[in-house]
């Protein structure tokens, strides 16, 4: 069996990847608006805030599992030690499934952005199936080479729009705040359970009632973060994994969230929050949550400058989730799991060390998803975009809450490494983390049908729940099949980590 190219990635490449899954751009013009305009209104950062704690806390477990198992299948490796083969399997096809979609996903919203920029910026109306080829057929050649050439490209994405998010909150900051003062209360992680509720004025100057759910702020606010648990999976090509790893997945979840938080605030200041919620009313006028303080403070130069990088960060956040669904697709395959996946999906080239044939499958059927969208008359945003992210969403919720039990009975219920375990780093953290996630799935369950908006009455809406119950259930049932059926096959589940990833 071949491997993934070892020492090809350091600490900053498995940042810029874990990151950019995490799409800051993205994630703050698409979901701040709706927490803003129907979740917890003016304190959605405290709604960020509240994510941050959890997900910090499951990030401790996280780490602290990958201090000792190192393999690209990360979700699968550490539930199949922790939780069993069986439930492992399961959540292996359940995270291949999310990282599949995901990245579909966001060749919807990136060729949304692209027809809207084109058009706005040069008057000329590109067809959206246009871009999403065009997003196929680079990161189908970008993951085809070695990963470290995927990482320059996410860094130099990733950079450009974080520092333009920083320039927008900074010349907030720096022009003495917004019309309607400082809302300190919105960095009350407290007040991220409070729904809005009340009356905002309107832009003619009429008044209007609103109301939202603490619930919807809070699921947004989750739902920005999905991607940051990626960085486990580079552990086989990275640089002394064993440390770089733990380092890469607390660091980038507390980042992300302190970046999230303060970004979130400052657009809300700038904009003035009750003007933040008014606007946050209409899709049309949401995202000047945004636009208005950076037009405002730096120019409509900045404004289409963060347009352009509404568009890249997209594209950055797609290819990066390209890897991650090509080296699901090739953990599960180097096993064997199906007679025949070790020669095929779980091969690497033997040049580049990349997972190409995995790669190229997953744009194959990535290609597939986006023609279906396209001959079915869906919407790239509405359809695309967001069903395929709820579809994504609801896996990998459920795998993170297993993941962070996982880590619970590993320590604990197993005794591995007692040097590691640790009442608060692998029990109660972890604990309290999976306990997060599960109130997140509950809550992506309720408010499933304001997430997807328009496209609720989508008979893909409806089959979201079935796809994710047959997916884990049949890789439950292949486990269950192998245990008793093909023993040898069945003992090496999720049993590939970096120590035995040679020639078997």
């Amino acid at each position: 069996m071949q491997r993934l190219k070892p020492n090809a990635v350091g600490l900053v490449g498995v940042l810029f990847m874990a990151v950019a899954t995490a799409a800051p751009i993205t994630a703050m013009v698409g979901n701040v608006p709706i927490a803003v305009g129907f979740g917890n209104g003016a304190y959605a950062p405290a709604g960020y805030f509240v994510a941050t704690i959890v997900l910090t806390l499951f990030a401790i477990g996280y780490a602290a599992m990958s201090k000792h198992i190192t393999a690209t299948g990360a979700f699968y490796g550490y539930i199949s030690h922790g939780l069993g083969r069986i439930v492992g399997l399961g959540a292996g096809f359940l995270t291949a499934l999310a990282y599949m979609v995901f990245e579909a996903s966001l060749i919807g919203i990136f060729s949304f952005f692209g027809t809207d920029l084109f058009s706005s910026l040069f008057g000329v109306d590109v067809p959206w199936l246009v871009f999403a080829l065009v997003m196929l057929a680079i990161n189908a050649l970008l993951t085809y080479f070695d990963i470290n050439l995927a990482a320059k490209v996410l860094g130099v994405f990733l950079v450009t729009e974080i520092v333009m998010l920083a320039a927008m909150a900074l010349s907030v900051l720096f022009t003495g705040g917004g019309p309607q003062g400082w809302s300190w209360g919105s960095l009350n992680p407290l007040n991220g359970f409070q729904s809005l509720s009340g009356v905002v004025e309107g832009s003619d100057g009429s008044t209007m009632a609103v109301i939202g759910s603490a619930g919807v702020g809070l699921f947004f606010a989750f739902w920005s973060w999905v991607g940051f648990e990626s960085s486990a999976m580079y552990g086989e090509e990275s640089r002394n994994p064993k440390k770089i790893i733990p380092i890469a997945v607390v660091s980038s979840v507390i980042g992300i969230g302190a970046f999230y938080v303060i970004v979130s605030w400052l657009a809300i200041v700038g904009t003035g929050p009750e003007n933040a919620i008014a606007l946050a009313q209409d899709s049309a006028t949401a995202g000047d949550i945004f636009f208005n303080p950076v037009h405002d403070n730096l120019g409509q130069w900045a404004v289409d400058l963060f347009k352009i990088l509404l568009m890249t960060g997209s594209f950055a956040c797609g290819m990066a989730f390209h890897n991650c669904a090509a080296r699901y697709l090739y953990a599960l395959g180097r096993e064997d799991v199906i007679p025949g996946m070790r020669k095929t999906l779980g091969a690497t080239h033997r040049v580049h060390g990349s997972p190409h044939i995995a790669g190229f499958v997953q744009t194959g059927f990535a290609f597939l998803v986006v023609l279906f969208f396209e001959f079915t008359h869906r919407d790239p945003y509405t359809g695309l975009y967001g069903l395929m992210a709820l579809l994504g969403t609801t896996a990998i919720m459920i795998v993170q809450a297993l993941a962070a039990f996982s880590v619970i009975s590993y320590f604990h219920v197993h005794k591995r490494h007692p040097e590691t375990a640790n009442w608060f780093t692998t029990f109660l953290a972890p604990l309290l983390g999976g306990l997060g996630m599960v109130y997140v799935v509950y809550l992506l369950a309720k408010n499933a049908s304001f997430a997807a908006g328009a496209a609720a009455t989508d008979w893909i809406f409806a089959a979201i729940p079935w796809v994710v119950g047959i997916v884990g259930i049949g890789g439950v049932l292949l486990a269950l099949f192998l245990k008793y059926k093909d023993p040898q096959r069945y003992a090496e589940l999720g049993r590939t980590v970096l120590e035995e990833a040679h020639e078997r």
